[in-house]
């Protein structure tokens, strides 16, 4: 069943596409995870040019967070204000990153800093996931607890300025913190495609301090307006978004995410995350091994 892309330039099979999502889907259902940064990596890997995975990842991932973030909202976890700031920072970061993008293409070596990009995030991220579960999964072979997390914002975030009262996360902290962590999120949006809830969630947590109960809805709430942002400013500046290609990674990843889900409740939480760990850690080495190998077409030709 092969389906034109229009903005990527090329036929694929659009139940493989869909099986794509769906794997997306999937891991986030069981994991816990939003899955945007596995979505470009896997559609690299299928043959989708780097800047089209890119930023039409970012528009699946709009479509994604919706439900999310209107079941915390019923719930009552989401910080609003925290969320204006993020929100806030993100919109800047993603309109610096536009103009990363756009140098990066212009030099022509926007695919080559993206697949670096990955390597060195699913690596780190892969890496400090492995160990974590690691020490949880001796803690439970030997019966040893780990010890509570004590919820204190970083002593740089505590140096800022000008103090703002956020109610809902139980903070007393200078708006700069959260804005300056919107910002960086922005941009990793902008070149990858990702959400950055991986990263914007422990940094809620260990940086800013942030109670546990708020911390997933008002990440999603600023993933999912970061994420429109991000899919305009791309849509109108790289015209990369590939919509076809969004709406069949949509079908999948919401398929996926109700099996993840009920997979989710079997299996123990810490067999949970060292397999995700070992998941980032492959897709991390399977990236580097593509810029360390020659591809079989050396040349490749892009019409303006």
């Amino acid at each position: 069943m092969d389906l034109y892309l229009p903005i990527a330039n090329l036929s694929v099979n659009a139940l493989v596409i869909i099986g794509l999502g769906g794997v997306v889907g999937l891991l986030s259902g069981m994991f816990g995870v939003g899955g945007g940064f596995l979505t470009t990596p896997l559609l690299i890997f299928y043959g989708i040019p780097p800047t089209v995975a890119a930023a039409s990842a970012a528009s699946q991932v709009t479509g994604a967070s919706v439900s999310g973030v209107v079941t915390h909202m019923s719930r009552g976890t989401v910080d609003f204000r925290m969320g204006g700031v993020l929100i806030a920072g993100g919109v800047v970061g993603a309109g610096l990153g536009v103009l990363i993008f756009r140098l990066l293409q212009y030099l022509g070596q926007i695919d080559t800093v993206i697949g670096i990009l990955y390597v060195l995030m699913l690596g780190g991220i892969g890496g400090l996931m492995a160990k974590e579960s690691i020490q949880a999964l001796i803690a439970l072979k030997t019966g040893r607890k780990p010890p509570a997390r004590k919820r204190r914002h970083h002593p740089l975030v505590a140096a800022l300025p000008m103090r703002w009262r956020f109610y809902r996360s139980g903070l007393y902290i200078s708006p700069l913190a959260p804005l300056l962590l919107g910002m960086a999120t922005g941009i990793l949006t902008m070149l990858l495609g990702v959400g950055g809830g991986f990263i914007l969630v422990p940094a809620m947590l260990y940086l800013l301090g942030m109670t546990t109960q708020s911390v997933v809805g008002t990440s999603l709430f600023q993933i999912l307006f970061v994420t429109i942002a991000t899919t305009m400013m791309h849509a109108m500046t790289t015209k990369a978004v590939d919509l076809v290609l969004a709406m069949l990674l949509l079908i999948g990843s919401v398929t996926g995410a109700q099996v993840g889900t009920r997979i989710s409740m079997t299996i123990r939480p810490e067999y949970l995350r060292i397999l995700l760990a070992a998941i980032v850690l492959l897709v991390a080495a399977r990236m580097g091994l593509g810029l360390g190998f020659r591809p079989d077409e050396i040349y490749t030709i892009e019409v303006r």
